[in-house]
């Protein structure tokens, strides 16, 4: 079991922080939760979850939200909450993950400017060495987002954009949401069930399963 810390910003793409979280705790794994204030707005108005201003209200909605036995494996903090335990070097969290991640929380991050709890979480991750996923939902992109983008994987986070593939033939808005959360599931070596990986143009899509060795899921 790994404690992962999920952090939630003001970009549009809510279904795939859903999707990760429902994953995550599915496979076992424990999760610290953090909404920025854009991020509740957002929360809310894709999907009707109720988070407050900082995310005080996050923990009451969460059984609702994932259910009851999910909601008791998470530890939500106050956007504000700068002091919380992820917050610190010492808090061995796993990986971190920004899903979805706005623009300006990418530049600030890219910058280091922790102006509250996700984007001090973003900060000790490349400090520590540790995986940082930041899932950008933005399109077009300017050339300040692009820069922003390869200065921050050259600075050791993984960058992974919600493009969804069409290979594997989605029939539903679930499949191509799960296209890309099963991405950030491998990048985080957690083994799933979302998405379907490549066989070739010969052979139907397969179910994803066992994480595959890095560079060895043959996408074109």
């Amino acid at each position: 079991m790994t404690r992962f810390f999920v952090g939630i910003t003001g970009a549009s793409g809510h279904a795939y922080a859903e999707a990760l979280l429902r994953a995550l705790l599915a496979a076992g794994h424990e999760v610290d939760l953090a909404a920025t204030p854009a991020g509740c707005l957002v929360l809310r108005h894709e999907l009707g979850v109720e988070a407050g201003v900082q995310g005080e209200l996050l923990a009451e909605s969460l059984p609702g939200w994932l259910g009851p036995e999910a909601a008791a494996r998470v530890r939500v903090f106050r956007s504000d909450e700068v002091g919380a335990p992820p917050s610190s070097g010492t808090a061995l969290t796993g990986a971190a993950i920004i899903c979805p991640c706005s623009m300006g929380t990418l530049g600030r991050v890219r910058a280091g400017f922790s102006s509250n709890l996700v984007e001090r979480v973003a900060d000790v991750a490349l400090k520590e060495g540790r995986r940082l996923v930041l899932v950008p939902r933005e399109t077009p992109m300017s050339a300040i987002h692009l820069e922003n983008l390869l200065d921050l994987t050259r600075m050791g986070a993984i960058c992974l954009p919600a493009m969804p593939g069409f290979y594997h033939r989605p029939k539903t808005l679930e499949d191509l949401v799960d296209h890309v959360v099963g991405k950030v599931l491998d990048r985080l070596s957690v083994e799933h069930g979302r998405g379907a990986r490549w066989k070739g143009l010969d052979e139907p899509p397969s179910e994803a399963g066992a994480v595959p060795a890095p560079g060895a899921q043959g996408e074109r």
